[in-house]
């Protein structure tokens, strides 16, 4: 990069939560320095790579205490509306004391972040131009607030142009993955670190292990009623309901079920070479880095039918109406034909390498970074 912007990167959850965020945030890091970026990644607790910063993490006590007691006092009006809200604000404190002298660009998923930083930006009070990337599917309301918006798929990019602001600098611009930490490779040796059965058809699912639009619950009773001995391995974050939803599973499915919560990260890529397919039962997602990872890693995907999962999974998914009575259930036993997986299998690797590696998009990140930092420091 000529005139390389000093850049931050920060996520509150990084370092205790796993999600697509905390991915997103490490490795956007990595690729950037891989690039010859000036970038550092902030985190709210140790990390590899990371400056760890205090925060209020979502899951501790006094961030569930400070909502209960603000909820009635119109605590989301200041960043305490929830406990995620909380450890983002706790953390942006922090973040912007490193920031605010030192940094050209602050690139951010978090929202309550991008908010209070941007605050600053404005006031004159932090020098970082602010980025917010809507990984987490935020309204108008928040999108408009910001200068400079990267939204993540074209399609979402399409629905936000008729009501951006004009002055406004929109981007559309995907996640990434690393295809050579994320490939295909042994199964066996994987499948024994884990204690899995060498002989039986795996199904992946990774996704926070919760209720609420992750939908557990619906894939833990339509692999139930699929006629085989296939084994369902899912991992993801611990949330509140994760205890009833392992309960539930192992009562519903027996040993044909395995739960890995809170697996780091480093260890995922041996997770997806120990299966044989992949699935994601949420109706929605703003990206899914965790399709990328699987695609990657050659496994065919089953999700929903919908224009963004189709725009980033292309020729690697069998697509079903999830939400529709009996669908997942179809798409599982789809998914164990061996016959019906393999095409998808090779065509997903081949449109992630083509589309969503990690040279294929960090280049339209450090060229947006160019494209702002000449941009005025107060565009609205």
């Amino acid at each position: 990069m000529s005139a390389s912007p000093r850049i931050a990167v920060a996520c509150s959850g990084l370092g205790h939560i796993q999600r697509g965020i905390e991915s997103w945030a490490a490795d956007l890091t990595r690729a950037l320095r891989r690039a010859g970026a000036d970038v550092t990644l902030f985190a709210g607790a140790r990390a590899e790579g990371a400056v760890a910063l205090p925060a209020l993490r979502r899951t501790g006590a006094a961030a569930t205490t400070l909502t209960g007691g603000l909820r009635h006092l119109g605590g989301w009006r200041y960043g305490m509306g929830s406990a995620y809200d909380v450890e983002q604000t706790s953390f942006a404190f922090h973040l912007w004391r490193h920031i605010r002298r030192r940094f050209d660009i602050l690139h951010v998923q978090d929202p309550m972040i991008a908010i209070w930083l941007d605050r600053a930006h404005r006031a004159g009070l932090s020098r970082p131009k602010v980025i917010y990337a809507n990984g987490t599917g935020e309204g108008a309301a928040v999108m408009r607030r910001f200068s400079f918006l990267q939204v993540l798929t074209q399609t979402a990019a399409d629905a936000w142009m008729p009501q951006k602001p004009a002055d406004q600098m929109a981007f559309a611009i995907p996640n990434f993955i690393d295809t050579t930490r994320f490939q295909p490779g042994d199964r066996a040796g994987p499948r024994a670190r884990f204690g899995l059965p060498p002989g039986q058809t795996i199904i992946l699912c990774c996704a926070a292990i919760r209720r609420f639009h992750k939908r557990i619950d619906s894939l833990i009773q339509a692999f139930a009623a699929v006629p085989s001995d296939a084994m369902l391995v899912i991992a993801g974050g611990r949330e509140a309901d994760t205890d009833e939803l392992i309960a539930e599973g192992t009562a519903t499915l027996g040993d044909r079920i395995r739960f890995l919560p809170d697996l780091p990260r480093d260890r995922m890529p041996d997770l997806y070479r120990a299966a044989d397919a992949f699935v994601l039962p949420s109706l929605h997602e703003m990206f899914g880095i965790v399709l990328l990872e699987a695609l990657a890693t050659g496994l065919p995907v089953l999700c929903n039918d919908t224009l963004d999962f189709r725009a980033i999974v292309g020729r690697g998914g069998l697509y079903r109406d999830l939400g529709a009575d009996g669908e997942l259930a179809a798409g599982l036993t789809c998914l164990l034909d061996p016959a019906i997986r393999a095409p998808l299998a090779a065509a997903g690797r081949a449109h992630v390498e083509q589309h969503f590696a990690e040279a294929a998009v960090t280049g339209a990140v450090t060229a947006m970074y160019r494209t702002i930092q000449a941009a005025p420091s107060y565009v609205r």
